[in-house]
């Protein structure tokens, strides 16, 4: 097996109960020593991955925020100044008809842009992000932002609902009805809803970063995931490995089934695969 670069997902498959990164899988993407990619692909702002670029050692490594809708480079010499690759938005218009929906709810709307987390108001939803990502939002009238970028035509990488069961659930087929071309909307857990523009994913950003930087097809990548928004990528790469804590859909289409990532199913295929002696 010819594995040339290695993509993964982050919640649900690279950190354990903790959310962290465990030592084995830092000692693991450690020893590969930066001698292929290691990229970390994820629906998480700038902020929230470049906390565990460092733990990882590869703060000179690319990485892939929102889905794919941000794709950053960060070049030797100015790791603080990361070129963007590319950028997809959901349009301010779009934007405003989810917080229209929001409104009479229990449904917590935040807005992304760059490495830039708008939130609504400090409560429970935005503790728990915080915690989970290790970073800090800007709170913000949700209306003023959506306005500016109306005038400057702008848009938003990532809208985040956080809400009860019911009304999650009646959102995202409020949008999926409305919205279908335009945007991705999806559940990470039955309280969250993510959207995303439909143009990208995280398969169409890897395949654009490595022929961009590396010359790197994506018949010689292995790639991990957990969710929904991982299957095109595993099924784009040779080697798309599933956690197993996996949900079914996604161990269907994965070439094979790893640990589940409390126990360090990564290191564990990175171990087996690549640093074998």
């Amino acid at each position: 097996m010819n594995i040339r670069a290695i993509c993964t997902d982050i919640d649900g498959t690279l950190l354990n109960s903790d959310r962290e990164l465990s030592a084995r899988t830092i000692a693991a993407v450690k020893a590969l020593n930066n001698k292929i990619p290691f990229i970390l692909a994820s629906s998480r702002m700038p902020s929230a991955m470049r906390h565990l670029q460092q733990e990882l050692g590869i703060l000179n490594q690319p990485m892939i925020c929102f889905n794919g809708g941000y794709v950053l480079l960060f070049e030797e010499g100015s790791p603080n100044t990361p070129v963007v690759l590319d950028t997809v938005q959901i349009p301010a218009s779009i934007c405003q008809t989810i917080f229209d929906l929001s409104n009479g709810t229990d449904i917590h709307v935040s807005l992304y842009v760059n490495d830039e987390w708008h939130a609504p108001q400090q409560d429970q939803w935005t503790e728990r992000e915080i915690r989970n990502t290790k970073v800090n939002p800007t709170i913000s009238k949700i209306e003023e932002i959506l306005s500016s970028w109306k005038s400057a035509e702008s848009g938003a990488h990532k809208v985040m609902c956080m809400g009860s069961e019911e009304a999650i659930a009646t959102m995202a087929d409020a949008l999926e009805k409305q919205f279908a071309e335009e945007i991705y909307v999806y559940r990470s857990k039955s309280t969250y809803l993510e959207i995303a523009p439909r143009s990208i994913s995280k398969a169409t950003a890897l395949e654009l970063l490595l022929k961009h930087s590396y010359d790197i097809p994506m018949a010689e990548v292995m790639a991990f995931g957990d969710n929904y928004n991982d299957i095109e990528m595993l099924q784009a790469v040779s080697h798309g490995i599933a956690v197993g804590n996996a949900r079914e859909e996604v161990k269907a289409v994965a070439k094979e089934v790893t640990l589940p990532s409390i126990q360090d199913g990564v290191a564990v295929a990175i171990e087996k695969y690549l640093l074998q002696e």
